[in-house]
């Protein structure tokens, strides 16, 4: 029987080791692309719903709301709708 310090030293010891550890490595960068898809995803998601609500607040002014209400119904800041009817 190998005590633990002979065990650590064999090739057998030290290819399974040196296999966890890829392993291990190639487990992490997959979670990692994963995370970054959805991250990703998520914000593509989000600026396509503001590029969407910023589309539509010339359409609301022309149809006579004033700046707040259509800053609270795009659920924008009044900031934001005043500097689109400005056009800057």
């Amino acid at each position: 029987m190998f005590s633990l310090d002979e065990l650590k030293q064999t090739q057998y010891f030290q290819d399974v080791r040196e296999e966890a550890r890829q392993e291990g490595r190639q487990e992490g960068r997959q979670e990692g692309r994963q995370e970054g898809r959805q991250e990703g995803r998520q914000e593509g998601r989000q600026e396509g719903r503001l590029n969407k609500a910023l589309e539509a607040v010339p359409r609301l002014l022309a149809l006579g709301l004033s700046v707040e209400q259509v800053a609270s119904a795009l659920e924008l800041e009044v900031e934001q709708v005043r500097a689109i009817q400005n056009g800057t």
